[in-house]
C-alpha cells in the first residue's frame, strides 16, 4: 500500500504540471460538447482527434483521451435532463425519471445530482482501477503466447454475445475487422498478403482512416439523415442547483451501488457503460419502496445509472492496462493511440512505463473534480451549443477528419480508406449491423495472430498443449459457457422438461 500511495503522489506531481492539467481541461471541454451533442458520441470525438495526438507525448494523449470519455458521460446527461435527448448513448436512461423531474420544476436538482454520482463513481472507478490493474498486471506477466491467444479468443467471444445486434452480425464484423488486419507484408515471412498488386497497401491498412471513417465520416452522414431538432432550452439558475436533504438521502445509496455495478461491469467486453446504465436503473427500482415513482421523476433512476455509466469507463480501462486487451471501441481507439506513440499495452507497461500509468490515473483524479466544477456553473453555456446550425457543425467535423489522416502519411491510399470506411460504416448502421466489433478486432487481431504462431512454435505444433494449460482452459470453458448456456436456458425457458416426450407435452402451462 505504501508503494502505491507513493506512486500515486508521483503521479499527482506529474499530471498537476500546467501542460498536462491543460490537456485534462480540455479533454474534459471537449467530452462536454460532445455529450451535448447528439449523434457525436465520445467515440466520434476521439476518432476524429487520434491524429492530431501524435503532436502530443502519449501520456498527453492518453490524459487527453480520459477526459472526454468522462467529459462525454456528463455531458450527455444534461440534454437528457433538460431536454429529453440523450447526448450519448450511456445516457438514454437518464432520460426516463431526469426529463420527468424537469418537468417538476426539479431540473438543477437532478443535473446536480448526475454529477456528484458521476464524480463519486469516477473516484470508486480509479481507486478499483488502480488495484485491479496492478492486481492483473502481477499475474499477467507470468503469462505466455497461449494464454495472451485465449483471453484474445474469450474477449472476442463475450463480445460477440453482448454486442447490440445478433450475434451472427457481431461474428460477421469481427471476421472481417480481422481480415483486415491481415492486410499487408507479414511480419515474419516478408511476403505480401492481400494487397491485391497495389503497392500502397503493402504497409497494412492504417488504424487512423478506419477509426475516423467508421466513427467519424459515418457519423455525420448518419446525422445528415436525422430531422434536426429545435427545441427552447429553459434556463437553469445557481439556486435550483441545489437538492434538498430528503433528495440527498435517496441519492446517495444509489450512487454508490451504482458504482459499484458499474465497475465490474466495465470489465465485461461489450457496450458496458450502456449496459451498466440499465442495470443499475432495474436494481434500484426493485430495491426501492417506492417504485411506482420510477418514471415520473424519482431522484434514483438519476443517481443510479449515472453512476454507473462513468465507473464503467474506469473498469474498461482495467483490461486495457493489465492484459493490453480493449474491451470496449473507446478502448481500442486508446489502444490505437498508445499503438502510434510506439507503446504496446499490457502488463510490461505498467511497469516499463510507470510515469505514464500513474500520471493518468491522477489525471483521472483531477478530471473528474474539473468536470464537477465546469458542468453545473455553466450547463446553460454547454446546452446552448445545441444551437449551433448543422450546415456549419457538420463541415467542420469532416475538414478535421481529412486535415487529420492527410497529416499522418500525406497519403492519398488515407483519404480513399477514409472515405471507403465511412459509407461502409454508414451502410453497416443502416443495415443493422453493429460496428464496434469490427475496430475491436482490427486491433486486437495482430495481437491473436502473433500469440497463435508463437504458441504453435513453442508447442510443437500440439494443440492440446495450448488448451489444457490452466488459464487456457479457464477461457475456453467461459468461451463454452457464454455460447452453450442461452440456448440451454431457453431450451427449459420453453417448458422441455428430462423425461417428458411428444409434443403436447414440451410446453409448460
Amino acid at each position: 500500500m505504501l508503494e502505491i500511495a507513493q506512486s500515486l503522489l508521483h503521479g499527482f506531481s506529474l499530471a498537476l504540471t500546467p501542460l498536462y492539467l491543460y490537456y485534462a481541461l480540455i479533454g474534459a471541454i471537449l467530452g462536454t460538447i460532445v455529450g451535448v451533442l447528439p449523434g457525436l458520441g465520445p467515440l466520434g470525438a476521439m476518432a476524429i482527434l487520434l491524429s492530431f495526438t501524435l503532436k502530443l507525448d502519449a501520456t498527453g494523449a492518453m490524459i487527453l483521451f480520459a477526459g472526454i470519455y468522462y467529459g462525454a458521460m456528463y455531458g450527455g446527461s444534461t440534454t437528457s435532463i433538460l431536454l429529453n435527448i440523450p447526448g450519448e448513448a450511456a445516457s438514454v436512461v437518464t432520460c426516463i425519471d431526469g426529463y420527468q423531474m424537469a418537468q417538476k420544476g426539479r431540473a438543477g436538482a437532478a443535473l446536480t445530482v448526475s454529477a456528484v454520482g458521476s464524480f463519486i463513481a469516477g473516484t470508486i472507478s480509479i481507486l478499483g482501477l488502480m488495484g485491479v490493474a496492478l492486481f492483473l498486471a502481477d499475474i499477467a506477466l507470468r503469462f505466455g503466447p497461449p494464454e495472451f491467444f485465449a483471453i484474445g479468443v474469450c474477449g472476442l467471444a463475450l463480445l460477440v454475445r453482448l454486442s447490440e445486434g445478433s450475434p451472427l452480425q457481431a461474428f460477421i464484423m469481427i471476421l472481417l475487422g480481422m481480415a483486415l488486419a491481415t492486410v499487408g507484408v507479414d511480419f515474419l515471412t516478408g511476403i505480401e498478403r492481400f494487397t491485391f498488386g497495389i503497392h500502397e497497401l503493402g504497409q497494412g491498412i492504417d488504424f487512423l482512416p478506419v477509426a475516423m471513417g467508421i466513427f467519424g465520416i459515418a457519423e455525420v452522414l448518419n446525422t445528415v439523415e436525422q430531422r434536426e431538432f429545435i427545441q427552447s432550452v429553459r434556463k437553469v439558475s445557481l439556486k435550483e442547483l441545489l437538492p434538498t436533504r430528503q433528495e440527498w438521502r435517496r441519492s446517495f445509496p444509489p450512487m454508490f451501488r451504482g458504482s459499484v455495478l458499474g465497475f465490474i461491469i466495465g470489465l465485461v467486453p461489450g457496450p458496458s457503460p450502456v449496459i451498466a446504465t440499465f442495470v443499475s436503473y432495474i436494481s434500484e427500482k426493485r430495491l426501492s419502496s417506492t417504485p411506482e415513482e420510477f418514471g415520473k421523476g424519482a431522484i434514483e433512476g438519476v443517481a443510479g445509472p449515472e453512476a454507473a455509466n462513468n465507473a464503467a469507463v474506469g473498469g474498461a480501462y482495467v483490461p486495457l492496462f493489465a492484459l493490453g486487451i480493449p474491451f470496449t471501441p473507446a478502448m481500442a481507439i486508446v489502444l490505437g493511440t498508445l499503438m502510434l506513440h510506439g507503446l504496446t499495452p499490457g502488463p510490461n507497461l505498467i511497469k516499463t512505463k510507470p510515469d505514464l500509468f500513474w500520471a493518468v490515473i491522477a489525471s483521472m483524479y483531477i478530471g473528474n473534480f474539473m468536470l464537477l466544477v465546469l458542468n453545473l456553473p455553466l450547463v446553460n453555456v454547454f446546452v446552448s451549443i445545441l444551437k449551433v446550425p448543422r450546415n456549419i457543425l457538420l463541415p467542420i467535423i469532416v475538414l478535421i477528419c481529412l486535415i487529420g489522416v492527410y497529416t499522418v502519411n500525406s497519403s492519398s491510399l488515407d483519404l480513399l480508406m477514409l472515405a471507403v470506411f465511412g459509407y461502409i460504416g454508414y451502410a453497416l448502421r443502416g443495415v443493422g449491423f453493429p460496428v464496434a466489433p469490427l475496430i475491436l478486432a482490427m486491433v486486437i487481431g495482430p495481437m491473436l495472430e502473433t500469440s497463435l504462431r508463437q504458441s504453435l512454435n513453442i508447442t510443437g505444433g500440439n494443440l492440446a498443449d495450448m488448451i489444457f494449460r490452466p488459464i487456457c482452459l479457464t477461457m475456453y470453458s467461459i468461451v463454452g459457457v457464454t455460447f452453450i448456456l442461452p440456448p440451454v436456458l431457453r431450451f427449459f425457458g420453453r417448458g422441455h422438461l428430462p423425461g417428458r416426450s411428444g409434443p403436447g407435452k414440451n410446453r409448460l402451462e
